[in-house]
């Protein structure tokens, strides 16, 4: 894949803006004023390093760290970026530099409560959500999202991490009643690691100005490239101007704008009519668009001017399914900003990559025994794991004679297995329905693995896993099984037992079983 990229050109270096706030700007008007973080750890003696020790628990928090840290995804293009990007984005937190004027905006969650923030006006998407990753004490995977939301429209979209949100809002109008939230969003660099899965076959053409052919597998590099010219074809559904009724056209997408071809499926230049470009234009997901619109589906889009308030204005388009929903929203967003979302991508885990503070604090960590009267460090590091795994198993059946059932008190050991430990779960969300568990998987992101627990709604005594594969949502209903008085759960009329649903899942994040993919993201809920 890398081949072609050596005759990339990239000019100017990564803008930096990976700042925090502190010295009164950027202060939220809840919290209290945060301090400012260093950019080094603490230095610290050779006496000191040598003997700062730390028991290694059975705490399930520790493996959530690990994977966030350990997730970070390997440079496929390292062409692509100036030798001075890595040193450029060495610094992982910046202070923020003093600007002129600040403004009060609100930033929502999932449960529509919302926090009043104090910014600079230069403020970027990728700004507020590090602010708020840190306030929440949320794991930095990198997928945190800002969303442009419009509640009138009844469209929402991705602000990019690099934008300007003072920008945005003031495209928006005063007029309008938009809110951003601070959401999940799995899928938001994605084709990066897997074009294929967003670029099918058959809505793709590429070729150079040679007019020879490029493997598809290369996909990405064409819209990265300005010698190439990427084409997506294929037949939507239009909405016409002050009527409510859709029409069908054959569309095509390229470097100068959107068209539909007026015969058939043809591209000659006297068929094809302009649609719509992006350079003052932004790309939104219609949500209810059957209700809303009239759409002959839910998989609908719209290409929206910058400067555009009203729902007339919206030129409103409709796929006939996900996949070729997703294609086309992808390759808008790629021809819009091209080599800015890559370095969007790039810039986190260039930074994770230099950054030595992690190697610090694992060799400085020691496993030790506390069990005899004395204190002994674990040399042997069989004998560590089974220390962590014994520390998980105790602390699991205390929380067994803790709770049972939905939370209520137990007493006896009979009612050990009816376990309510699940109910702290990030992944867990209790009595959401069929619907609900649908719309948060889609807006956490379509890709393989984005999963979450719930209460089943047709059995109270059965849960239900929600997980996505290629673009589509699937439910399995997790069973109680009965084994001589001990209650076991599985998905699998019983062949694969566990003892709880934590088990349940612990399991398959590392093994597929039955499941059409392994489980890698939940969909979570914070409070800000």
């Amino acid at each position: 894949m890398n081949k072609t990229l050596d005759k990339i050109h990239t000019s100017g270096g990564l803008g930096q803006k990976a700042e925090i706030f502190h010295s009164g700007k950027g202060n939220e008007r809840v919290f209290p004023r945060p301090a400012i973080i260093p950019l080094e750890g603490p230095s610290l003696t050779p006496n000191a390093q040598r003997t700062r020790t730390k028991f290694c628990k059975g705490n399930r928090n520790v493996r959530e760290g690990e994977d966030s840290s350990s997730s970070s995804v390997p440079n496929p293009f390292p062409e692509l970026l100036p030798p001075t990007v890595s040193g450029s984005i060495s610094k992982y937190l910046l202070p923020w530099t003093k600007p002129s004027a600040t403004q009060v905006i609100k930033v929502f969650d999932e449960n529509n409560t919302s926090k009043a923030v104090e910014v600079p006006t230069d403020v970027t998407a990728r700004d507020i959500c590090q602010l708020f990753v840190l306030k929440n004490h949320c794991i930095d995977d990198h997928s945190w999202t800002l969303i442009d939301h419009h509640i009138q429209l009844g469209i929402e979209r991705t602000i990019e991490d690099h934008e300007c949100v003072m920008d945005v809002l003031s495209g928006n109008g005063m007029e309008t009643d938009s809110r951003l939230y601070f959401r999940k969003n799995y899928a938001k660099y994605e084709f990066f690691k897997k074009p294929l899965d967003f670029f099918p076959d058959h809505m793709v053409s590429i070729s150079t100005e040679t007019n020879g052919i490029v493997d598809h597998s290369e996909l990405i590099e064409t819209f990265l490239k300005s010698s190439t010219c990427p084409e997506i074809h294929g037949h939507l559904h239009v909405k016409e101007q002050s009527k409510k009724s859709w029409k069908k056209f054959y569309f095509v997408l390229r470097r100068s704008g959107l068209y539909f071809s007026t015969k058939g499926t043809s591209k000659e230049p006297r068929h094809l009519q302009f649609f719509a470009d992006f350079a003052d234009s932004d790309i939104y997901t219609v949500l209810s668009a059957k209700k809303a619109h009239g759409a002959p589906t839910e998989f609908a889009f719209c290409v929206k001017a910058t400067k555009c308030s009203s729902s007339r204005d919206l030129k409103l388009l409709c796929a006939d399914d996900e996949q070729t929903k997703t294609c086309w929203i992808t390759a808008m967003r790629l021809l819009k900003f091209g080599m800015q979302l890559y370095q969007n991508f790039i810039q986190p885990h260039q930074k994770q990559k230099v950054s030595s503070m992690r190697s610090i604090s694992e060799n400085s960590l020691v496993a030790m025994d506390f069990s005899g009267q004395k204190t002994r460090v674990i040399e042997n590091p069989s004998e560590a794991l089974s220390v962590a795994v014994e520390e998980g198993l105790s602390w699991r059946k205390k929380s067994c004679h803790r709770l049972s059932g939905h939370g209520s008190p137990s007493s006896t050991q009979s009612s050990v297995p009816n376990l309510a430990i699940h109910l702290a779960q990030p992944w867990f969300h209790g009595k959401l329905s069929r619907e609900e568990a649908q719309h948060l998987i889609t807006q956490q992101g379509l890709i393989d693995g984005v999963f979450l627990l719930r209460d089943s709604q047709s059995n109270p005594k059965t849960f239900v896993l929600s997980l996505c594969h290629m673009q589509k949502i699937k439910h399995f209903q997790i069973l109680p099984v009965d084994d001589e008085g001990e209650l076991f759960y599985s998905l699998d009329d019983g062949h694969t037992r566990f003892t709880d649903l934590i088990q349940l899942v612990e399991f398959y994040q590392l093994n597929r079983g039955t499941l059409p993919c392994r489980l890698k993201h939940h969909c979570i809920r914070i409070t800000l």
